[in-house]
């Protein structure tokens, strides 16, 4: 294995490791109504990478990528819908942790890859497999089984699931690094952020509150947002799509063990049968694309 590579695996693992752990975050402010988290979000993301493109000197190169983002109508739409995307999945995210929902985020996110293969069909025009069919097929089954087992649809997983489907569907189609793409996407909607704390009763952007623990803590989520972004695009780049595709299942496993063994949440029979059935769908469809990777690599050789 190459030197890059293996940088590649570890910053791509460190990703989807801290993203796993992101609940942890979230429970340590879980006091804050979950808009006023999302608001803190929003601004401290966006100070962040703002900060972060100055320290490195990509001022410029950031001014030219925003002036041709908004050269032509269209991608200017797509990064506003990105935006508003992404805030959405955020805010589901931290209500759903901080309501004692965090097995069905992990839900969410086991899901999340099944549904961005089929919105790529269906928009981009992607080849489609028997194998992607019957995982897909499974996949809806331990829903639906959940579903009808507690009679409430399991409106966070799928909320989650697609709203990140879609962010990386619109992405897919614009030319933009991730720094830059969160510094413009943030900075969007951090007006509305700061007009929503501005309106609470006890707007947490005042030196007094800045320095108490839960505010240093609202202030960190920016970099809590940020860095493993900036990891996962440094990683994603050195390895297969093969690797990524594996990778991602740390974060949802991860908040899997921490729904049931650190915050006691319900795990019952039906919640094991859904699971087995998405795990199952993954498993085949992981497994063909292994194959096709693996296929690749041989003829690369050859």
């Amino acid at each position: 294995m190459e030197q890059d590579e293996k940088f590649g695996i570890l910053y791509t693992a460190g990703a989807y490791f801290l993203w796993g752990l992101l609940p942890i975050y979230w429970k340590l402010v879980d006091e804050v109504p979950a808009g006023q988290i999302l608001a803190h979000r929003i601004v401290w993301s966006f100070v962040f990478v703002s900060v972060l493109v100055l320290i490195t000197k990509k001022g410029r190169p950031f001014l030219h990528a925003f002036k041709a983002l908004f050269q032509t109508k269209k991608q200017a739409v797509q990064l506003l819908a990105a935006s508003l995307v992404i805030t959405l999945n955020w805010l589901t995210f931290i209500w759903a942790v901080n309501s004692g929902h965090v097995v069905q985020a992990s839900l969410g996110y086991y899901i999340n890859p099944l549904v961005s293969i089929v919105l790529g069909i269906v928009f981009l025009k992607e080849g489609i497999s028997r194998r992607l069919i019957v995982s897909f097929i499974l996949a809806s089954l331990g829903v639906l089984y959940l579903t009808f087992s507690y009679g409430v649809f399991p409106w966070v997983s799928i909320v989650l699931a697609l709203s990140f489907a879609f962010y990386g569907l619109i992405k897919k189609t614009i030319s933009i690094g991730p720094m830059f793409g969160l510094t413009i996407e943030t900075m969007f909607v951090t007006p509305i952020a700061l007009i929503y704390l501005s309106a609470v009763s006890n707007p947490a952007l005042t030196l007094e509150s800045a320095i108490t623990p839960t505010g240093l803590l609202l202030m960190g989520a920016g970099a809590a947002t940020a860095v493993p972004l900036l990891l996962f695009a440094a990683g994603a780049q050195k390895i297969p799509l093969s690797m990524v595709g594996f990778l991602q299942y740390i974060a949802p496993t991860l908040m899997l063990i921490l729904g049931v063994f650190v915050y006691n949440e319900v795990f019952t029979s039906a919640h094991f049968i859904a699971f087995v059935l998405i795990w199952s769908a993954l498993f085949i469809y992981m497994s063909s694309w292994f194959k096709r990777a693996s296929r690749k690599d041989r003829q690369a050789e050859h």
